[in-house]
């Protein structure tokens, strides 16, 4: 009895600690980074250099259900299920880029990614092959981003997105957004689910400029 128990509460435990980890912004996690190009009251612009991500396609209609599947195949890449048996810090953010139309009855099809640690991007760690995982290599490029609270649900994400086309309608990129990606617009979670106030999500779309505006127009973005 006691033996389950402690089995129980260690499974807890373990639950709070991914949740807690798995989208919080916590003192020294690392990130991709980049260069504030270009802003305004409710977007930037932004130059991420070159990176490397682990991706998981994921079929599901919805979103949510996407992203969590998605997400439970990363944590066990990182927590070890891969050909080095190495354990990998987690990062931030939890990245869902949707592609429309892609999926099953002409559903979105989506790839969470989660960032590897500068001490895995030169030789990333091989996944299982079970896991279908696959990592992505982006150049550098540059990227719109809109801030929005709350939590990121299938019911507005799209109206999220559809605020961040029409600021850029009004900049200096309008019909600048990058033709190269093949995927409309992601989605960037930064805070654990059991965080309920102050919540911290980002709409990233690719994004092409000229040297005048911050970016040049060969950095087209490579997902």
């Amino acid at each position: 009895m006691e033996k389950q128990r402690m089995m129980f509460c260690s499974i807890i435990l373990t639950i709070l600690v991914v949740g807690f980890c798995s989208m919080g912004q916590i003192n020294g996690i690392e990130s991709p980074q980049y260069t504030v190009m270009h802003s305004e009251s409710d977007f930037e612009v932004r130059y991420y250099r070159d990176t490397v991500w682990m991706s998981a396609p994921a079929t599901e209609i919805s979103f949510r259900t996407a992203t969590k599947d998605g997400f439970h195949r990363l944590f066990q890449y990182i927590q070890g299920a891969n050909l080095n048996f190495s354990r990998i810090y987690m990062t931030a953010p939890v990245l869902t880029s949707i592609v429309p139309e892609a999926g099953p009855l002409h559903a979105s099809a989506y790839f969470v990614r989660l960032y590897l640690p500068l001490k895995f991007q030169a030789s990333p760690p091989v996944p299982l092959p079970e896991l279908n995982l696959t990592p992505n290599y982006w150049t550098g490029h540059c990227i719109a981003a809109r801030k929005f609270s709350g939590f990121a649900r299938d019911s507005n994400i799209v109206k999220e997105a559809e605020k961040l086309a029409v600021s850029l309608s009004r900049s200096p990129w309008a019909n600048s957004t990058s033709s190269g990606s093949e995927y409309a617009y992601s989605i960037a979670q930064y805070n654990s689910p059991f965080r309920i106030i102050g919540r911290v999500n980002e709409v990233w779309v690719d994004v092409v400029g000229s040297e005048s505006n911050g970016c040049k127009s060969s950095l087209v973005a490579s997902y």
